[in-house]
């Protein structure tokens, strides 16, 4: 169905539930993928961010996968906190997109998907840093599609809900995952490959017209 061999993907947050799936994905039909995960640079440092651009190929198709999340309620967040989510989660795909973004000019074309959060759209307490960072992410999508659409480059933003992941069950306990799922119509969380399989169409030749938009994976969950 899909063909992406000659294509250099970047991929951050390779290593992660949803990443890994999307690496293998991408392996699967036969793209040239480079992740990266936080053992070959940490995103919290822009020299790290600068330092492993400059070691890329020129690149076709870029996922920024790459996230971070700590719940707190709103009087004990600390700005340190607060400031890492947001550059990790927001500064680092913007850093990416920038510079990835001028070699898909010179040929033409080319794909951006962020992975953003159902709670990049809704919200929870204690969800205040995360929720920012997220929503940013999604303004941050449509602005660079509108600037990047002449240039035959689609940039759009995948929004998971409720995943089947090590990070999911480590934040979540199995009660508040169980609590969550009641309001989820399909009522089952979703299968990073379910989350993989949106990102490779989006990038695909099959997409040739979907810009500026965000797709949310929740199994019905935002529209209760």
């Amino acid at each position: 169905m899909f063909d992406f061999k000659g294509k250099n993907i970047l991929v951050t947050g390779g290593s992660g539930g949803i990443g890994k799936s999307i690496v293998n994905l991408f392996s699967q039909y036969k793209g040239k993928v480079i992740s990266i995960n936080s053992t070959h640079a940490d995103f919290s440092k822009n020299d790290d961010i600068y330092q492993m651009l400059n070691n890329l190929p020129e690149i076709d198709i870029c996922v920024n996968c790459a996230g971070i999340n700590k719940i707190n309620s709103l009087g004990n967040i600390q700005e340190k906190d607060f400031d890492k989510i947001m550059q990790v989660n927001v500064k680092a795909p913007f850093l990416i997109s920038q510079y990835v973004s001028k070699f898909m000019k010179k040929r033409g074309k080319g794909k951006i998907v962020n992975i953003a959060s159902i709670w990049g759209d809704k919200t929870i307490e204690e969800r205040l840093c995360y929720t920012t960072s997220k929503s940013a992410l999604i303004g941050m999508t449509k602005t660079l599609a509108v600037e990047l659409a002449k240039d035959n480059i689609q940039v759009n933003t995948v929004s998971p809900g409720f995943t089947d992941t090590k990070l999911t069950r480590t934040i979540l306990s199995d009660n508040q995952i169980k609590k969550l799922l009641s309001k989820v119509p399909m009522n089952r969380m979703a299968n990073p490959y379910e989350i993989a399989n949106i990102v490779v169409f989006l990038c695909s030749e099959l997409n040739t017209y979907i810009t500026g938009q965000n797709i949310i994976i929740d199994g019905g969950f935002s529209i209760t």
